[in-house]
């Protein structure tokens, strides 16, 4: 079997893999990338948060990403039958970015590869990892070519951005059970007819998340590309969905949104829904000998707040500052350095998901005498600072939602 060597190698080419491979190429290190499939690529998760414009940035890409004509997006808006809130990102309590996009994932990721290539990172697409193997003094993965040809790549170091392709968690038996409910979601792209609607009242420049006016554990998104199309799909347990055709649910789910149904009646549904089940995963731990998971690879709570693009930035950058230590001769706590900062967001963002399906944090939301102060906290979680523990829904964020739920109860 042919032999060959990098310094890192990273499984996946998406927006972590890119990211960490562009923070690592600043830095001198050399950098190979195996991807399975060819870019551009259908993936949902297309609304971006401001925190990400952060990591964007530091991986030298902002410019490739504000070049590319995305959708700009400023906030978040919310809906149930009559009831509307909406926050603006750049109102918020934590300093840095208050503004992002809301991309189609396929373009997205290639511009991010694309910018990786360019600052020299080997990228190879259509190669897949068939095994690894961490026993020795350097990680070592197997590789299945795009013709069939197997070889082995050594390096110092091995990162898993393989996203909902989980290669590590997979290879390495480190699955474990979500504690999340199992839900589904059905969702597709549509030309949504907006701008021929005269009724219309929609800001583009924010996401949309309706709620279901009855079974208000269902709930919506609405994302606008820049091109006269949308995202849309709606996420609910999977028993309150069918065995029939996934547009047919999609569509009659829509037509109960009175907000939506109105929003979107001269769209073209011209685009097959797709759907996925239990989505939500876990894993027994975020690092190990020679490798870290990044982004989805490791653990993925819900599409709700869009926070997965944002958790997998957050840690490319956490892994590469590791790396970048480890591979200077430095000691590294991978668990204090990477594992728990990591999981400090994760954490905000699994009690605002909680809190969301439990309906407190949609009391809160639509609660008409939210204090700006309140606002501008939950705006700053909401806009991806789910890291920075000056903010109170932060550092504490079970305690103090469930404080503030409980004020508005009381209002």
């Amino acid at each position: 079997m042919r032999q060959e060597k990098s310094e890192v190698i990273i499984i996946g080419a998406g927006p972590s893999g890119a990211v960490a491979a562009g923070l690592l190429r600043r830095a001198g290190r050399a950098v190979t990338i195996l991807e399975k499939q060819e870019f551009p690529r259908f993936v949902i998760g297309e609304s971006l948060l401001p925190q990400s414009m952060e990591f964007i940035e530091a991986a030298g890409m902002l410019q490739d990403v504000v070049e590319a004509g995305f959708q700009f997006k400023n906030g978040a808006a919310f809906a149930c039958d009559t009831k509307y809130a909406c926050f603006d990102f750049r109102e918020k309590l934590s300093p840095g970015w208050g503004t992002t996009y809301q991309v189609q994932r396929g373009p997205f990721d290639k511009v991010l590869a694309d910018a990786a290539a360019r600052m020299g990172a080997d990228i190879r697409y259509r190669h897949e990892v068939t095994a690894v193997d961490l026993a020795g003094e350097k990680p070592v993965v197997t590789v299945r070519s795009e013709d069939g040809e197997e070889y082995a790549l050594t390096g110092e170091f091995l990162l898993d951005a393989s996203g909902y392709g989980r290669v590590l968690p997979a290879l390495l038996d480190l699955e474990t059970p979500s504690a999340l409910p199992v839900r589904q979601a059905i969702f597709t792209h549509i030309e949504d007819g907006i701008a021929s609607n005269p009724e219309a009242v929609f800001d583009r420049n924010k996401i949309l998340i309706s709620v279901h006016p009855v079974e208000t554990d269902i709930w919506y998104w609405l994302i606008p590309f820049s091109n006269g199309r949308s995202s849309i799909g709606v996420v609910g347990r999977r028993e309150q969905f069918d065995g029939r055709a996934d547009m047919e649910q999609l569509v009659e789910r829509v037509q109960e949104a009175p907000n939506l149904a109105e929003l979107l009646k001269y769209a073209k549904w011209d685009t097959p829904a797709r759907n996925i089940v239990g989505y939500s995963a876990n894993v027994k731990t975020l690092w190990g000998r020679h490798f870290a998971l990044l982004g989805n690879a490791s653990e993925f709570l819900d599409p709700v707040f869009s926070s997965g693009v944002t958790i997998a930035f957050k840690s490319s950058d956490l892994a590469v500052k590791a790396i970048l230590k480890q591979l200077a001769g430095e000691r590294v706590d991978w668990e204090r350095e990477y594992a728990e900062p990591l999981k400090t967001g994760i954490e905000t963002f699994r009690a605002f998901v909680n809190a969301w399906y439990d309906r407190r944090l949609q009391d809160i939301i639509f609660h008409s005498g939210k204090a700006a102060p309140i606002e501008r906290m939950i705006s700053a979680v909401l806009a991806g600072y789910a890291w920075d523990e000056d903010n109170p829904f932060v550092a504490k964020p079970e305690r103090r939602l469930a404080s503030l739920e409980a004020a508005c109860a009381l209002v």
